[in-house]
């Protein structure tokens, strides 16, 4: 049967959580992953590899290719971990995330997808099933996770950052994609393609409260700099001054459904701009 709303896939999720637990297959990792470690916790693969036939196998498969008996009836597909390209990290685009980047994913999930939030696992549990995914691709023994980028303090809320984030969110032609007013809608946003040649969405600010990989001003930034890997949304690392990089994350928090600092700075900017006179051209 398809899997049609987001509450059914919730609601099979806690099932999941309540049933007795089927034995596991007899199959050995793909790959000797170095050790997981979150904080003073230690991932343990094999206990991972049970969890993972329990809760995760449906969508993500028993190979980890994204392939599960539920990938026919969702959108956006579950996320191959052969390939070890993940959305959401701290690390610089292109390499590895740190296992904190996937424990934080596992616990937070992510908004407008069938994946989400496992925070009822204990911690033990989810830093296992980091331990496990990291098993199904080759790039976790060749390579090293990438060092988390530094977010500097953040910068004030004035007029002028908000007004100045706008600038760039033209200059740097974010609504192609997100839409002159956040909506999802800009002139490429319905031929976006993903790494594997799958169609995808860029953000709708307008409907969205909570981002692809969190809520905070600091997450936002972080995306900025370090990229969505996997997706169109490229890196900006090497085109935004950290203080560029806050006035954007200023302006797209005014595109937002509620009354943010920012969100009140845009009012009163616009309060402040004289209505267009009749026959007025410019």
């Amino acid at each position: 049967m398809r899997i049609r709303t987001h509450w059914a896939t919730l609601a099979a999720c806690a099932a999941a959580l309540l049933a007795t637990p089927a034995a596991a297959p007899a199959q050995a990792p793909a790959a000797a992953a170095p050790a997981t470690k979150v904080g003073d916790m230690t991932g343990n693969a094999e206990l991972g590899h049970q969890f993972y036939q329990r809760f995760c196998v449906g969508c993500h498969g028993v190979r980890g290719d994204g392939m599960g008996e539920n990938a026919q009836w969702i959108e956006p597909k579950p996320r191959d971990f052969t390939a070890a390209i993940f959305k959401c990290r701290s690390t610089p685009t292109g390499t590895l995330p740190t296992d904190q980047d996937l424990f934080n994913a596992v616990t937070r999930g992510f908004n407008n997808t069938y994946m989400p939030s496992w925070e009822p696992l204990t911690d033990q549990t989810r830093v296992d099933l980091v331990a496990y995914i990291k098993t199904f691709s080759p790039r976790w023994v060749a390579e090293h996770a990438g060092k988390p980028i530094d977010i500097p303090a953040e910068t004030p809320v004035t007029k002028e950052s908000v007004l100045h984030g706008r600038e760039l969110f033209v200059k740097l032609e974010c609504w192609k994609c997100h839409g002159p007013q956040g909506r999802a809608d800009g002139p490429s946003a319905s031929g976006l393609t993903d790494s594997k040649d799958m169609p995808i969405k860029p953000f709708n600010f307008a409907e969205n409260t909570r981002f692809k990989c969190g809520t905070t001003n600091a997450d936002m930034y972080r995306d900025f700099m370090t990229g969505i890997d996997g997706t169109p949304m490229p890196s900006f690392a090497d085109n935004l001054t950290p203080a560029d990089a806050w006035d954007l994350v200023h302006f797209l928090r005014t595109l937002q459904p509620f009354n943010t600092a920012e969100a009140q700075q845009w009012h009163q900017w616009l309060e402040s701009v004289p209505a267009p006179k009749m026959g007025d051209t410019q």
